[in-house]
């Protein structure tokens, strides 16, 4: 019984053929006006189409016409779809981000950062794409004092333009998650974003799975 409710709740990749659970797969609906639109939380109406969450697959699934196939009737894909869902993962993480300072499990500014990795649990690090080399360094090594071989994961697919948006203030390029469901939510929408910019080969070796959950994310955006 526990392995056919398994197999049920798999679905079945447009591209790959490969069945997936829904959290390995981004879901398509079609919109009244017959565009292709994602459905990142699964609750839009309709029959759904299904693809390996990466920006390779759904490149794919666009220039090979599989939507059509996949739903059975004439569909609009507009160019630039595997960018757009992209920008909706980006999206996700800056606001589960902001949800984190409100909640107060975020710390933003390198002294109050390195002040948290003294003391306070934190359980994530995030530093802006364009950050400087020695603080990032410096980060690391307060982090390794504190946590050993084991340190917090480091995050670094968002640009200060996001962290600031994030924070609501300027300038922002060192933070710190702190224990607490928001910063568990955080960390899997960036989980989420970094599986998306990984290659779909990628993601079948399980030795660079693995270490994608461990989340270091060093990727860039489009």
């Amino acid at each position: 019984m526990p392995r056919r409710q398994e197999r049920e709740s798999e679905r079945t990749c447009i591209v790959t053929r490969r069945g997936l659970p829904p959290e390995a797969l981004i879901r398509f609906v079609v919109a009244p006006d017959g565009a292709v639109v994602p459905d990142l939380r699964h609750r839009l109406p309709g029959r759904g189409a299904w693809v390996t969450a990466s920006a390779e697959a759904v490149r794919l699934a666009e220039r090979k016409h599989l939507f059509t196939r996949a739903f059975a009737a004439p569909v609009k894909v507009e160019p630039g779809l595997a960018e757009r869902v992209d920008g909706l993962l980006a999206a996700a993480a800056v606001a589960a981000l902001s949800l984190t300072r409100k909640a107060g499990t975020l710390v933003g500014g390198f002294a109050k950062v390195e002040s948290a990795l003294a003391g306070k649990p934190v359980v994530g690090l995030i530093h802006a794409r364009e950050a400087a080399a020695d603080g990032v360094a410096r980060l690391a090594a307060a982090a390794r004092r504190r946590y050993g071989e084991r340190p917090p994961p480091v995050v670094r697919c968002f640009d200060g333009a996001q962290l600031d948006l994030a924070f609501g203030r300027s300038n922002v390029i060192h933070a710190a998650l702190l224990a607490g469901p928001a910063s568990d939510n955080v960390l899997a929408r960036v989980r989420d974003l970094v599986r998306y910019r990984t290659d779909a080969a990628d993601q079948r070796d399980d030795r660079k799975t693995n270490a994608l959950g461990e989340l270091s994310a060093a990727s860039a955006g489009p």
